[in-house]
């Protein structure tokens, strides 16, 4: 059991290192893109708009990472890590990571998720320095101490956990693709008028089928633009505003001094750091709960699930469709789409309009848009047949979104449920074995 397993000091079985110091002036040798603090995720990187660094001849042993190392972040939020598979050739590290190359003994996919589970559990923070900025020096990441499973047990608790995540990650990348064909599709429709525009040239005839314009669509669409005060629009179409078209709202906060607001709650009440941690716009459950007394305290009361949300300072411009009930603070937009644009229209539409919301707000400390200056943006409003085929397809491809957030939700409480008890060695392998099993995983 967990008694069997050794602690031992990390820095035994490892061989660690941190990145090069960011310096301009003193740096030399040929630029290579690097990993910075702020590139590391739990279990991934973030690899868009990669900064350059340069590196001299002979520094690639002491900076370079390998596929299958573990890159462990230094400083803000200390042990926040992720295996590194060679995603971008060539990489290097920046001062404020450790690189971590296991020895003959420990697993790097095993020792990710034990630094998973130290950062929840408050393992790490005796060997943070600093008051206000943590830090974890690779003196301190030296002197961690780790149960060390033998090594097949150690490649057993990876791969159950990092089975589990595996799955994640592919709902993760499906939902991304279903996110930006439901963009593509509004884009190409109600910004390009691309069905408009083929029929108009002649690029779209009766019976005829065209790259996301199948023929049964030919006699949904106009073949005319016409003028109006917001340029042209497809014949048949109107111009409006957003707030002659959905409901407008915002919320409040219930005192916080007062118990009975929260203790026990159980409504969702939602703020921008909820939206602000989401990878698609589905928002599932809250992190605060209020109770009836607080819910009464919002003039908004419970918004119904299909709320669209948009948080209109700090920033500006998370959104999500509610798929729960959920009351709002006060830094949000609600949309109840109760008119004739549907919630996958307008939420397509808040992203595509961003650059018109943020023109439309003002303050001093923070840009914020207000109710009042919201309601005015124009929308072009197209007919029902066309706003009717758009809803099958765009609220299909965001079910689907739903789902996939749902059962990634699901799997990772039972990745979360499962991390503890492995490490410890509470469960033992062909128990949770037995969980992945389960029908739906």
């Amino acid at each position: 059991m967990a008694n069997e397993w050794p602690t031992v000091r990390l820095g035994d079985y490892v061989n660690a290192n941190l990145g090069k110091m960011l310096d301009a002036q003193k740096n030399k040798g040929v630029p290579r893109p690097y990993l910075g603090n702020s590139n590391v995720r739990w279990g991934s990187f973030d690899l868009n708009d990669l900064a350059l660094m340069k590196f001299e001849e002979g520094e690639d042993e002491r900076y370079g990472v390998r596929d299958g190392d573990l890159i462990v972040c230094e400083g803000g939020e200390p042990g926040r890590c992720a295996v590194w598979r060679e995603q971008v050739p060539d990489m290097k590290i920046q001062k404020a990571l450790h690189r971590i190359r296991p020895k003959v003994g420990l697993n790097n996919y095993y020792l990710f998720y034990w630094f998973m589970l130290a950062g929840r559990t408050g393992w790490l923070e005796p060997f943070f320095t600093g008051t206000t900025i943590k830090h974890l020096t690779g003196k301190a990441l030296n002197e961690l101490e780790v149960p060390l499973p033998p090594i097949e047990e150690q490649r057993a608790i990876a791969h159950i956990l990092g089975t589990l995540d595996d799955k994640i990650e592919l709902n993760r990348k499906q939902n991304e693709t279903l996110e930006a064909m439901a963009r593509a599709l509004f884009k190409a429709w109600f910004v390009d008028f691309e069905p408009v525009r083929a029929k108009l040239e002649g690029r779209w005839q009766r019976g005829q089928s065209l790259p996301a314009l199948p023929a049964q669509l030919y006699d949904l669409f106009p073949d005319r633009l016409v003028e109006s005060e917001l340029g042209e629009i497809p014949e048949g179409w109107r111009h409006s505003t957003i707030g002659a078209e959905v409901t407008v709202c915002g919320g409040s906060t219930p005192s916080t001094k007062e118990p009975e607001f929260w203790d026990g709650g159980h409504h969702c009440w939602a703020t921008p750091k909820d939206l602000s941690a989401l990878k698609f716009p589905v928002l599932l459950d809250t992190d605060r709960k209020i109770t009836d007394a607080g819910l009464a305290k919002i003039s908004s009361g419970l918004l119904p699930v299909g709320t669209v949300l948009l948080s209109s300072r700090a920033p500006i411009g998370y959104l999500a469709i509610a798929e729960v009930p959920t009351a709002i603070n006060q830094g949000f937009i609600a949309m109840k789409c109760d008119g004739a644009l549907p919630n996958v229209f307008v939420l397509a539409w808040c992203r595509e309009s961003m650059d018109a919301i943020l023109g439309n707000a003002n303050g001093s400390t923070f840009q914020e848009i207000s109710k009042s200056n919201f309601r005015p943006i124009p929308v072009v409003v197209p007919s029902e047949p066309v706003l009717a085929s758009f809803t099958q397809s765009a609220d299909s491809l965001y079910r689907q979104m739903a789902e996939n957030g749902r059962g990634s939700r699901s799997l990772a409480q039972l990745r979360d449920t499962l991390l503890p008890k492995l490490i410890s060695g509470e469960l033992r392998i062909p128990d949770a074995e037995a969980f992945l099993k389960a029908p739906g995983l």
